[in-house]
């Protein structure tokens, strides 16, 4: 199939762009957000091909992946066909829903059109989706290169924007941890970081927007992972991380409390809980690398791309044969 979709989020568009499709990605001149074209921090194959909107028109499209609301006119404008009428479409949610949960009705909901796509069950459950028709199809991981060692006594977390995002990624927590070992913050906007939370830059370290391969090298000598999201959709690097064989010390939110095993290292609402087993992961490191096995076996188990592609190509065969 020739399938468009838009670059929107890295993890899950590398996943995504590895199976046996053609991917139309739509670039711009200013790879501005409608028109990011490839990745550049990600490896991608070389069937994941940058088209630009004046290209559209006249490209053969099988299906549209719609992960924004506004996609759907922009797609409509770039292609000359309405997506959902004149060519199948599936719209991607990645995110939990804000507002006045769990009452917040999704953009799509209430549409004949479209197929809404969920990326956890926590997502379809907690979205008013106003009769579309949902599906779930979980996260999968392109496995990292790195393996956990563990070796150095220090603390490694992943967020994007946690001084704007604060609260809802737990950023308000980390200096918890930073008395215990030093953090290595990684992500996008991170600079900075440790003067918001009013810490030495010994206690935590930013590494602002770090390529995937030398993110993942770097988490893995870290002793353990820490995920203290409060309200966010399951975070690929979770996932990432827990394939590395990396422990974890996670808030037990969201969709964490069915992707996190609590042998795989922590899993608690309880911060003073998960303190401790940090500490203690700290102090045994024989320990840490056990609670890592059952991580990695767990990601790899729910979280594979063999998994992932396959579920994704029975759900674009479905909704490209009921349109014939």
């Amino acid at each position: 199939m020739n399938i468009l979709l838009w670059h929107v989020h890295g993890s899950w568009t590398t996943s995504f762009v590895h199976g046996k499709h053609r991917y139309l990605v739509p670039v711009t001149p200013d790879r501005g957000p409608y028109g990011l074209g490839r990745a550049r921090t990600y490896p991608w194959p070389d069937s994941a091909v940058e088209v630009t909107p004046e290209d559209l028109r006249d490209t053969e499209v099988d299906l549209v992946i719609l992960q924004r609301p506004e996609e759907l006119d922009l797609a409509a404008e770039w292609l000359g066909r309405r997506p959902g009428r004149d060519v199948p479409a599936i719209y991607v949610e990645h995110n939990t829903p804000k507002g006045d949960v769990p009452n917040t009705r999704h953009p799509m909901a209430g549409r004949d059109d479209l197929l809404l796509t969920h990326v956890t069950a926590f997502n379809e459950l907690f979205w008013d989706n106003g009769g579309t028709r949902t599906r779930v199809v979980d996260h999968g991981v392109v496995p990292p290169a790195a393996e956990w060692t563990g070796e150095l006594d220090r603390l490694a977390v992943v967020i994007n924007e946690p001084v704007r995002r604060w609260r809802v990624t737990g950023t308000d927590l980390l200096a918890r941890f930073a008395a215990l070992a030093p953090l290595d913050v990684y992500g996008m906007r991170v600079d900075g970081l440790a003067a918001h939370l009013g810490l030495p830059e010994d206690r935590l370290t930013s590494h602002d927007d770090v390529p995937q391969h030398a993110m993942h090298a770097e988490l893995a000598k870290r002793r353990a992972y820490l995920h203290l999201c409060r309200w966010t959709s399951l975070g690929l690097s979770l996932i990432e991380a827990m394939t590395m064989g990396m422990p974890v010390v996670a808030l037990a939110t969201t969709e964490a409390v069915e992707a996190v095993p609590p042998a795989a290292g922590a899993l608690s609402t309880r911060v003073d809980t998960l303190v401790d087993a940090a500490r203690g992961l700290l102090d045994d490191r024989e320990s840490a690398r056990r609670a890592g096995a059952v991580a990695r076996a767990a990601a790899r188990d729910r979280y594979g791309l063999e998994r992932f592609l396959a579920d994704w190509d029975r759900l674009l065969e479905e909704e490209v044969c009921a349109s014939r």
